[in-house]
């Protein structure tokens, strides 16, 4: 009997079977030429597109490289007139009512640059100097340029020394030797492809004998050659070339003073102000007979200048 209800049961429906889950999966081959397809299907904007993204990075890299190559030039300019520079130059002079403007006053001599180098503690060096003009004549050519009256602190101050050759012995700066340190624009001008040392060069017809060229030094911020010149013992400027200051006979150009590193600029520069007024006896509210330039100051404004840019 239980047999008969076992194959009265009706049998159980068979089991679906499951079906496989579609593989959509896309391989990188696949991926790439779907790309292509689709950019090649829209050729213009994908060419639109790519062209405003180059112009972009070009632009913001262009930029870059502009404000940092502005920075670059004016930290180089600067620093080709030596690190950490004040200038100390004379100050404004009065005649029958008439002022005749910075530099005008012969205020400046070599005692005041001693002085500088001996009671200012930041000072590294100090080199007085005058300058003037003149025609040079060598090797039966002729060149105009400027004439720097020197002592040896100028090496140091300006960070400048001579290429070929020597700079000054310190008994050629005392006693007034017929020396002559040239820049590379004279010495290709009058000397061309020849060795110019030991030859002879005449200064306003003062026959001189060149002992050394300076290194490269290039443009200054304001434009102006600094490898176009010639130095000569600053008392020989004086004596010879030159010519002495009437009114003090002791007078000098301007004064570079150069700062240690790691002093304060400011400091350095209110010292020195502060010098020069006792050895000038100026008295108080008195308009200083001087002025000081700091190349700090400068260099920092025109970097801002450059960032700005």
């Amino acid at each position: 009997m239980s047999d008969a209800r076992a194959l009265s049961r009706p049998a159980a429906p068979p089991r679906p079977a499951t079906a496989a889950a579609p593989n959509t999966g896309m391989s990188l081959g696949e991926g790439v030429r779907v790309a292509v397809a689709s950019l090649l299907a829209t050729k213009l904007r994908s060419v639109l597109t790519m062209l405003g993204i180059i112009i972009g990075v070009a632009a913001v890299i262009a930029m870059v490289a502009v404000g940092g190559g502005a920075r670059e030039q004016v930290v180089a300019q600067i620093r080709s007139l030596g690190a950490n520079l004040l200038i100390v130059m004379p100050g404004n002079v009065t005649q029958g009512g008439v002022r005749l403007g910075s530099g005008a006053a012969s205020t400046l001599t070599d005692d005041d640059a001693a002085a500088i180098g001996k009671e200012v503690a930041a000072v590294q060096a100090v080199a007085p100097y005058m300058r003037g003009n003149a025609q040079l004549i060598a090797s039966g050519m002729n060149w105009a340029t400027g004439v720097i009256g020197i002592d040896n602190g100028w090496f140091e101050a300006r960070e400048w020394d001579a290429e070929h050759g020597r700079t000054f012995e310190p008994e050629e700066i005392s006693r007034g030797a017929q020396v002559a340190l040239i820049g590379r624009t004279v010495a290709r001008n009058l000397y061309g492809g020849m060795d110019p040392i030991g030859q002879e060069l005449r200064i306003r017809n003062v026959p001189f004998q060149v002992i050394g060229v300076m290194s490269k030094k290039g443009q200054s911020t304001w434009g102006q050659d600094q490898d176009d010149v010639v130095f000569i013992p600053l008392n020989t400027a004086r004596q010879r070339v030159l010519g002495r200051n009437l009114a003090n006979a002791r007078a000098v150009g301007a004064i570079y003073v150069k700062v240690r590193d790691g002093e304060d600029m400011t400091l350095a520069e209110d010292e020195v102000k502060s010098l020069l007024r006792q050895r000038h006896r100026m008295q108080p509210g008195q308009e200083d007979d001087f002025s000081i330039r700091n190349l700090a100051d400068i260099a920092a404004t025109r970097e801002a200048s450059a960032r700005t840019l």
